[in-house]
């Protein structure tokens, strides 16, 4: 078949017409219906549909992370925990020639971002501190200072921890004499003092030891900013010196 050529301006209704004289040809050109594009308003649903997506995504992420930053402080304040009893029993030494000190940890209701570890120093052994004194009185090797509470600028101030990240102690509880006395309900205090050579803690609160009346149980409650129904996590003391972190929920031994 012999080839025909085309010239741009020989273009009828129906399509082009060749130079020669031979039989008119149309070639119809049409596009198909798929290169069509999107419509504004296909648009509108995919990106709305994107926005929706892109946000339940980021908060998503946004509360993981704040579980997560959480439970590291609930981790945090027990190991703190640890390291008191850790010094205590080990009778770490003291700047001033102190020696046979406890260790604890101190909280207070009106710092409820941070924390103390401290050495129980102060008053000397006396037969009216926490620990008593031994046969041989106070002046004895074995002979303890403290009243496993921390007075401030009278005992060793260790370290001061602080939380961050806007998370607080919401709470903190005592329980004895068979009953919880929190800082919610006007708890001021809330001591924890370990001493050689029992790894069980002293527990104290609202500024004061109590041996007829010691505390056995104690426990505290860490919150997230801007969460005042929660989430929370848990740390809870108990009397034999078990130490539970990072709970979900109130644990049975803790109020």
């Amino acid at each position: 078949m012999e080839p025909f050529r085309f010239h741009r301006d020989s273009v009828t209704a129906g399509g082009f017409t060749p130079l020669d004289n031979g039989p008119e040809r149309a070639i119809h050109i049409q596009c198909p219906h798929y290169l069509t594009g999107f419509t504004l308003v296909e648009l509108m649903v995919v990106i709305s549909i994107m926005a929706v997506i892109t946000a339940i995504v980021l908060t998503s992420q946004s509360s993981f992370n704040k579980t997560l930053v959480l439970a590291n402080t609930a981790y945090d304040i027990a190991l703190s925990l640890r390291s008191a009893e850790t010094y205590g029993i080990g009778s770490r030494a003291i700047t001033g020639g102190a020696v046979n000190a406890g260790y604890g940890i101190h909280f207070e209701r009106g710092n409820t971002g941070s924390y103390v570890l401290f050495a129980d120093i102060s008053p000397g052994p006396a037969a009216s501190g926490c620990h008593g004194l031994p046969a041989g009185g106070a002046t004895a090797p074995d002979a303890q200072p403290g009243n496993c509470v921390y007075t401030s600028g009278s005992d060793a101030l260790v370290r001061t921890y602080m939380l961050g990240n806007g998370i607080t102690i919401k709470d903190f509880c005592a329980y004895s004499s068979g009953a919880w006395s929190c800082m919610r309900g006007g708890l001021s205090s809330l001591d924890i003092v370990f001493a050689r050579p029992n790894p069980d803690p002293f527990m104290s609160k609202d500024g004061a030891y109590s041996r007829p009346f010691p505390v056995t149980a104690a426990c505290l409650t860490v919150a997230s900013p801007g969460a005042p129904d929660g989430p929370f996590r848990f740390i809870s003391i108990a009397q034999s010196g078990a130490i539970t972190a990072n709970a979900a929920s109130d644990p049975s031994s803790c109020h």
